[in-house]
C-alpha cells in the first residue's frame, strides 16, 4: 500500500465527523430513520471509507478517483446539513459548525488531490 489511510488527517477528521453526525442524528425524528437519518448517516461513513479505498489501491490515479468520490460525498453532506437545519432538526449553529468541518475536510481533501494530479503530471 503506497498511502497509508491511517496516517492521513483527513480520514482521521472524517472519523471525527462520523461520530458527530451519528450523535447529531440520534435525536431526528423516528419518522427519519429511513429518510434523512440513514441517508446522512450512509454519506458521512461514505468519507473515510473512499479514502481508505483509495489508500488501498495501487496507483494515485486510482486514489484520485477515490479522493474524488469522497469530496462529492461531503458535497452530498453538506446539503443534507443545510436540509435538516430547513427542516429544524438542528440548529443553526450546529449546522454551521458542521458545515465549517465539512469544509475544511473537503479543503484537505482537495489540497492532497491536487498534489497527486500534479505528481503524476511531472512524471
Amino acid at each position: 500500500m503506497r498511502h497509508n489511510f491511517l496516517h492521513l488527517g483527513i480520514w482521521k477528521r472524517s472519523r471525527l465527523l462520523v461520530k458527530q453526525i451519528y450523535t447529531i442524528t440520534k435525536s431526528f425524528p423516528p419518522e427519519e430513520k429511513f429518510g434523512l437519518t440513514s441517508q446522512i448517516r450512509r454519506c458521512s461513513v461514505s468519507v473515510p471509507s473512499n479514502i481508505a479505498e483509495g489508500c488501498g489501491r495501487d496507483t494515485d490515479p486510482q486514489l484520485i478517483h477515490f479522493l474524488d468520490i469522497a469530496i462529492g460525498s461531503l458535497c452530498e453532506l453538506e446539503t443534507q446539513i443545510y436540509l435538516t437545519s430547513d427542516l429544524e432538526f438542528i440548529s443553526k449553529k450546529t449546522e454551521s459548525e458542521l458545515v465549517k468541518e465539512i469544509t475544511e475536510i473537503r479543503r484537505m481533501t482537495q489540497s492532497i488531490r491536487r498534489k497527486l494530479k500534479r505528481e503524476l503530471t511531472s512524471k
